[in-house]
């Protein structure tokens, strides 16, 4: 268990969007982090968050974070601040989340520098090692810093799900179809007219990430750089009407043709380093199995473990590929903001000068 001697001083970038917003949540009272600081966009720049903010989280907005002046990114360059986490979009990430990196930790849900060779794409669960990319902390720094950035909310899903198969068995090539909720697309989002009675197939640069991350996540880090491991990865992305979970039918090769029990069992007794350090927001079963006849459902199992549990059900023959499945993840809390809050209690316990 790593304790804390005082809180870390926080801040969020982009914090009036649903990923900002649910990272104000989720700090609300979190016994290692301190938000200090919210920025967003200059039309909301002066004015109370309260006032800022469309809140659409069922949890009110804590008081002292309501009270909170908005800042603009810059005015927030020359402060100074233990950890940042940015829930930018990429197009303005790209050029500001560097700046900010070269004096303390950011955390960031961004997609905009998760390929680059020197930034740990992390899911806790799956590749805590990448974290060895980051340099030590200078004097007189609590962390390290740099950039860790946390995957695409799809790919999370998918690695968490396949991390114990890739331990168990290994495995060449993955088929994946996601359903993805509408809080996927952020605020203002897809109008009602758009979504309703509608399915719509398509979801810009969804598949791509899904193909390319996964390689990354999963491969080895070595020599300050991350080798992708060699798996072939074909996505195809729904949007579809639900407002949180993202669920996706998963068909894969496994190496060795195990037994139906055995893939069952990597599920079911699937433990990582979070849950063995107890971190704050780690959940007691990363993986739930559910049932070969019970798959998940999004509005009935995306909040397990919190919304940081992936549940798995359905597991049958694939003609094609040996073995499917569904599994089901919480896109804006295990795939965004509760994801990037795991990856930074990580590299606290990991990379952190006063971590014990």
């Amino acid at each position: 268990m790593t304790t804390r001697n005082e809180p870390l001083r926080a801040a969020i970038l982009g914090a009036t969007g649903t990923v900002g917003q649910r990272f104000v949540t989720l700090l609300a009272g979190h016994p290692w982090f301190e938000l200090t600081a919210v920025a967003a966009s200059e039309r909301s720049a002066g004015k109370l968050y309260r006032d800022a903010a469309t809140w659409i989280q069922t949890r009110p907005i804590d008081d002292a974070v309501a009270a909170m002046p908005v800042r603009t990114i810059d005015e927030l360059m020359d402060r100074d601040f233990d950890i940042v986490f940015s829930a930018l979009d990429a197009s303005v990430a790209r050029d500001v989340e560097p700046r900010f990196a070269r004096r303390c930790l950011v955390v960031t849900n961004a997609s905009a520098h998760r390929m680059d060779a020197d930034v740990p794409l992390v899911v806790p669960e799956v590749n805590p090692d990448h974290l060895s990319l980051l340099s030590p902390p200078e004097d007189g720094k609590a962390l390290p810093a740099g950039i860790v950035a946390n995957p695409n909310c799809s790919t999370i899903g998918l690695v968490l799900a396949l991390k114990p198969l890739a331990d168990a068995f290994g495995f060449e090539r993955i088929s994946v179809v996601t359903l993805q909720a509408v809080s996927g697309a952020g605020l203002p989002g897809i109008s009602s007219y758009q979504i309703l009675d509608n399915v719509i197939p398509w979801i810009s640069s969804e598949e791509e990430k899904l193909e390319i991350e996964t390689g990354k996540i999963l491969g080895r880090a070595a020599g300050g750089t991350i080798e992708p491991a060699e798996v072939a990865v074909s996505a195809q992305c729904n949007r579809v009407p639900v407002v949180d979970g993202h669920t996706l039918c998963i068909s894969v090769d496994l190496k060795g043709e195990p037994a139906m029990e055995d893939v069952r069992e990597a599920w079911r007794t699937f433990r990582a380093e979070p849950q063995e350090r107890g971190l704050p927001s780690a959940p007691a079963q990363p993986i739930v199995y559910l049932g070969d006849d019970e798959p998940p459902q999004a509005r009935v199992h995306r909040d397990l473990g919190h919304g940081m549990t992936t549940s798995i059900g359905r597991l049958r023959e694939c003609p094609i590929l040996g073995y499917r499945f569904v599994a089901l993840s919480h896109n804006t809390l295990r795939g965004a903001a509760g994801g990037a809050l795991l990856a930074a209690e990580l590299a606290v316990a990991r990379c952190g000068r006063r971590a014990a």
